[in-house]
């Protein structure tokens, strides 16, 4: 599998470069968003894995630049956590969205996460049963009726039906949602799921958001 590294910060590009290399991937790099997009565009890559903060050319032109003729599965590699960020990338049809400081344990399982499910971009709008997200437009409906959600509700919702029929776990919702590590303290993933479900499940008879006991999470049709 060939991966394209964009990342101006030399130390971190030798790191990730070291890693996926032992990791048995084929790397290349480049160090601002210009040479970045000229490789992706000319040659043929299993994925990209792109900071957003780069010179020359920011991640987000990358991407939507590439998006014209290609549809390359991406991560995003950035410092930046807020919700609008996140939101962003998956408007662009990003796969997968990892802040730093991060684990290259973690990374690795993201990788082969994104290569597991094949080539080809998110779509634009993603149905589940009788529930339609458009993510171009930030907007939910189900059955025809229109639901809004807050906008870690629609970061949630999204990460759920982006990866339908598998079950999430706590920890991971918390990291890609909040960015935080997970404290078994801390129930701010059930409050944000009970709060999901009370506009998406409770006003219909058919439920989506399922608990597996002692695993997490999982959006699906039963």
């Amino acid at each position: 599998m060939r991966i394209l590294l964009i990342e101006d910060e030399p130390k971190t590009a030798r790191y990730l470069l070291r890693g996926l290399s032992e990791n048995g991937f084929v790397v290349d790099v480049a160090a601002d968003g210009e040479d970045g997009l000229f490789m992706a565009a000319t040659r043929d890559y299993d994925l990209l894995v792109i900071d957003i903060m780069l010179p020359g050319r920011d991640g987000w032109s990358v991407v939507t630049e590439l998006r014209r003729t290609k549809a390359t599965p991406v991560i995003f590699l950035t410092a930046r956590d807020n919700v609008e960020d996140r939101v962003k990338g998956l408007e662009l049809g990003a796969d997968d969205y990892l802040v730093k400081p991060f684990a290259f344990s973690e990374l690795v399982a993201r990788v082969r996460s994104v290569l597991r499910r094949g080539p080809g971009r998110q779509p634009d709008t993603l149905r589940v049963s009788d529930l339609e997200i458009d993510f171009a437009r930030q907007k939910v409906s189900r059955s025809g009726r229109s639901i809004r959600l807050t906008s870690k509700e629609f970061v949630l919702l999204s990460l759920l039906a982006r990866r339908s029929g598998e079950v999430l776990s706590r920890t991971l919702i918390a990291e890609l949602v909040w960015d935080i590590n997970f404290d078994t303290d801390t129930n701010v993933v059930e409050v944000l799921v009970r709060r999901l479900r009370s506009k998406v499940d409770e006003p219909f008879k058919a439920k989506l958001i399922h608990t597996e006991r002692g695993r997490g999470y999982v959006l699906e049709e039963r």
